[in-house]
């Protein structure tokens, strides 16, 4: 599992080493971290160092020091390296080993056309502008820079030769070290070497995306607080999944019971049916429209079907909403399942009869627009950009208003618990942003949670934080399925049920499958 961390509280990590005078050990400990995953990323990507053409934006922090030894090291393998200062006042010594290796510099201020050109044209540009103090976004030149060079590198493609590969030091200028937002200009990484703990800035929001692929250095740093965010990994997925024991026959491996799709929407109610019987669920009880049956039995014969009521129906979860439209006796049944007590899936249509006083056994599945309205009805103002500006702080904010767990969905997806553990997943695939998507989640979502033991083969109730947790792992399922699916072309949500079994095997035996 990865945890992140606050900026403030790494930089409170660093301080007794800095007090003790262990400052230039930790920066050459930062340097050759970051060189070595420059090194590796331009090898991969050309094949030599020797002629590479590498541009250093350097700031007048830490993180400009780095980036300057680390531009050093590269130096010192034949690579040509500029090194653009952003700040009158760089890093001394970092700019002394530079210049001693051969590099040249540019002053930013003078030259910011140039500088721009200089950066598109090179094959890594290493970003080292700013650090985890830096609040507000880019500002004056640098600004100006992170303009210039994104608008001549967003026509191309990606690939060898046809723009520069960049890595961020420590976190992408720009992006805001505790939240991940991106109040302005800022560049945007292929890949973000971090050091001492992730950054929480980093794997939330725009953050998320600005930061591209994460690896954190060890540097040697002291005790830190409780994390601030988690992400799951392949091996905390896998030990969450639903595997059958010998005594099980269906009802024991657990029914989801689906009160969703209506005769207008009748699509999102077969396709949350066939992802959850992908995940691994011992029976799912459909509750709608007769119509809506006849095509859920054609499609998914093992489906029970019926048109009554939520009372009547024993399961050990349910999901309600998707789909549902203006059905009034589907939104009757999505306040039933609320209602009962039991772990419980809320999407799409279902949101909007939300109140306060749920428990974190209830997940609440929307995306921005959603959490928009759901927000406006509990007495909070906020817009789509606004939260999507800042996922973070509203999904915790409308898990603390309802009781529910928040599962507020976007690149970066984030879960919040009512007792403040959160979670981040992005190993999703942006061909997944199609209609019908949600409703694969929701199904994924609904089938961990009837299948979930935690709270039938024990006394005791879940820890805090474990209804976030099955929601991150269905997200994290999701994306790794979008993901596969769309290794062959485009992702139509009806394909998914059978990359989620797939997925759900891989992970079984250990195979990671990267995002695309």
């Amino acid at each position: 599992m990865i945890s992140a961390y606050p900026g403030a509280a790494v930089r409170a990590a660093e301080k007794p080493l800095l007090d003790a005078g262990l400052g230039p050990a930790l920066m050459q400990r930062a340097a050759y971290g970051l060189y070595a995953a420059c090194a590796r990323e331009v090898l991969a990507r050309r094949g030599s160092l020797y002629g590479a053409r590498v541009t250093v934006l350097a700031g007048s922090g830490n993180n400009g020091g780095d980036a300057l030894y680390a531009g050093a090291r590269l130096a010192g393998r034949g690579a040509g390296i500029t090194a653009v200062l952003t700040s009158e006042a760089p890093h001394p010594e970092a700019l002394a080993a530079f210049r001693a290796r051969g590099g040249r510099t540019i002053q930013l201020s003078r030259a910011v056309a140039e500088c721009a050109r200089l950066c598109a044209e090179s094959d890594l540009v290493i970003d080292g502008i700013l650090g985890t103090g830096g609040k507000g976004g880019l500002r004056g030149p640098a600004a100006e820079l992170a303009r210039a060079f994104t608008g001549r590198i967003s026509g191309r493609a990606s690939g060898i030769d046809r723009r520069p590969l960049v890595i961020a030091c420590d976190l992408p200028s720009g992006v805001d070290a505790d939240t991940g937002q991106a109040d302005g200009e800022h560049f945007t990484a292929d890949l973000t070497v971090t050091f001492g703990a992730v950054k929480t800035g980093l794997m939330a929001g725009p953050g998320a995306v600005a930061a591209g692929r994460i690896e954190c250095i060890d540097i040697g740093l002291g005790s830190l607080p409780g994390p601030a965010l988690y992400r799951l990994e392949s091996a905390d997925v896998a030990q969450l999944l639903p595997v059958p024991r010998k005594t099980d026959q269906k009802y024991s491996r657990g029914v989801l019971g689906i009160a969703a799709g209506s005769a207008t929407y009748p699509g999102a109610a077969v396709l949350a049916t066939g992802a959850a019987l992908a995940t691994g669920v011992g029976m799912v009880r459909y509750l709608g429209p007769e119509s809506v049956c006849r095509l859920i039995n054609a499609s998914h014969p093992e489906a029970v079907c019926a048109t009554g009521t939520v009372s009547l129906v024993h399961v050990q979860a349910w999901l309600a909403g998707p789909g549902a439209g203006a059905d009034e006796d589907q939104r009757r049944r999505a306040l039933e399942a609320m209602a009962s007590g039991l772990p419980a899936v809320i999407d799409a249509d279902a949101i909007s009869h939300v109140e306060p006083g749920l428990g974190p056994q209830v997940i609440l599945t929307p995306h921005a627009g959603e959490l928009t309205a759901l927000l406006g009805r509990l007495g909070e103002t906020a817009t789509r950009e606004q939260i999507e500006a800042d996922p973070l702080r509203y999904a915790r904010r409308a898990a603390e208003l309802t009781g529910a767990t928040v599962l507020l969905k976007g690149w970066a997806t984030i879960t919040a618990a009512p007792t403040g553990e959160t979670y981040s997943q992005a190993e999703a695939t942006p061909w997944l942003a199609a209609a019908g998507s949600g409703d694969t989640l929701s199904g994924i979502l609904g089938s961990l949670l009837a299948t979930d033991r935690s709270g039938r083969d024990t006394a005791s109730e879940p820890a805090p934080g474990h209804y976030a947790e099955l929601a991150a792992a269905a997200t994290s399922i999701h994306g790794r399925a979008g993901t596969l699916t769309a290794q062959s072309g485009p992702v139509e949500p009806s394909m998914l049920p059978a990359a989620i079994r797939t997925v759900i095997g891989e992970l079984k035996k250990g195979v990671v499958i990267d995002s695309v």
